[in-house]
């Protein structure tokens, strides 16, 4: 992206979302502020990154752990979670998490990384956009740096390497914001792609198991398994096997600044079959989604104060 962050075009959504009608809600202070990641915890808790507050049981609207800028979460056990801070949200900075009942201890400084070695050479001297995680076998956490335009991946001791870097499209920054573990062990990669967000250039990468210091598009550990798509926000591996591919905004995320959006929507992928499948659209500002049992579930007008929610999309 020309602005180089997720979290920075987030702050443009919400400055035109004031124009939007409210929905009534029981409690309008429920979630009062931008709304990025989910997760489902054992036992089915849900819990979601609110950014202007921390991590939020999803269900009730509790307060688990106060992380101010927060973007992704990943359960790991009851209370215990990994989290994820912006470097681009107002008083946060690029780090990693550990979350256990209720206090949060950085465990890995994003920023400072993506300064000192900047894996793609693109100049992200400014920071880094750390954006969505996924929890590895063996206490490493994968982590797709949305303004660094790599994969990282860190450990519990905060020690990072990067395992593979994405290139541009036709002038187009990649713009990483997704990151899954499929079920072949493989990373699966989404990007929302930069200015102009051209509509059909966001791919999903297949980085393969075990990857280090790969620049996909040239690199054999590298391939696209799914093209074609539109503003990739978030990915999730279903109880079917299939890849779900959210899409933020089907005329772009750009459009979606601009006033001019329709909707994001949810596609089922078969990636051995080379084919996705719409399940659900004109979702309005969808940041995430994940599966609670076989019910996919997606944060909704994610971007609108007092508006934002978490409901069911598939059944």
């Amino acid at each position: 992206m020309s602005t180089k962050s997720v979290w920075a075009a987030a702050v443009a959504f919400v400055a035109a979302a004031v124009l939007l009608p409210t929905a009534a809600q029981a409690d309008p202070s429920f979630y009062a502020s931008p709304m990025f990641g989910i997760g489902t915890a054992p036992g089915g808790q849900l819990l979601v990154a609110d950014a202007g507050k921390g991590v939020v049981d999803a269900d009730t609207g509790a307060l688990v752990a106060s992380l101010p800028g927060v973007t992704d979460i990943a359960p790991i056990g009851r209370g215990d979670m990994l989290a994820l801070t912006s470097t681009f949200a107002p008083g946060a900075h690029g780090a990693l998490f550990r979350v256990s009942k209720g206090s949060a201890r950085k465990l890995a400084d994003l920023q400072q990384y993506e300064v000192e070695n900047d894996p793609a050479g693109d100049g992200t001297a400014e920071g880094s956009d750390p954006f969505d995680l996924a929890r590895m076998a063996g206490g490493k956490t994968l982590l797709a740096d949305a303004a660094g335009n790599d994969l990282l991946v860190a450990n519990d001791t905060g020690r990072i390497d990067w395992v593979a870097t994405f290139p541009e499209q036709n002038g187009a920054q990649a713009v990483p914001t997704s990151v899954a573990i499929g079920p072949d062990g493989a990373y699966y990669v989404g990007e929302l792609t930069g200015v102009p967000a051209t509509l059909g250039l966001s791919r999903v990468w297949r980085v393969a198991p075990g990857t280090r210091h790969a620049h996909c598009g040239t690199s054999p550990a590298c391939s696209v398994v799914a093209s074609g798509l539109t503003s990739i926000i978030d990915l999730a591996f279903g109880p079917d096997g299939k890849l779900y591919v959210a899409q933020l905004e089907d005329a772009s995320w750009l459009a979606l600044e601009g006033g001019g959006g329709v909707g994001g929507s949810v596609h089922a992928c078969d990636l051995a079959a080379g084919s996705c499948q719409t399940v659900v659209s004109h979702v309005p500002i969808l940041t995430s989604i994940a599966f609670r049992g076989s019910t996919l579930w997606g944060v909704i007008w994610a971007l609108v104060p007092g508006r934002a929610d978490v409901v069911p999309l598939v059944p």
